[in-house]
């Protein structure tokens, strides 16, 4: 049964406090319930032969193929998608063509 408080008794600085522990118990309330669904989850997949891993990739994202090559340095490839690596960015800004770069 939840406590009644009254919050208008209350100063600013119990207030604050207050409301410090409630973010505390909201944040330690998910907390728990994440793992429970994580320990439900993974009895699930046990139950069908998998791990919970095996079925979420490790929770990575695949990582897409590189669609352009740095010929300097082999090395260096870009996918072509998110923030364009320095060496892309350079030789676009010295006036190279893309297509230059396409693998």
């Amino acid at each position: 049964m939840p406590t009644t408080i009254n919050l208008d008794a209350l100063s600013l600085a119990e207030l604050k406090d207050l409301q410090k522990d409630v973010a505390k118990a909201i944040t330690s309330f998910e907390d728990r319930k994440r793992k429970e669904a994580l320990s439900v989850l993974e009895e699930k997949a046990r139950e069908m032969g998998f791990s919970l891993n095996d079925l979420t990739k490790g929770g990575k994202k695949s990582a897409l193929p590189p669609k352009y090559r740095n010929p300097e340095n082999p090395d260096q490839t870009w996918s072509g998608r998110g923030r364009k690596p320095l060496w892309f960015s350079q030789a676009m800004a010295a006036g190279r063509d893309v297509a230059e770069f396409e693998i």
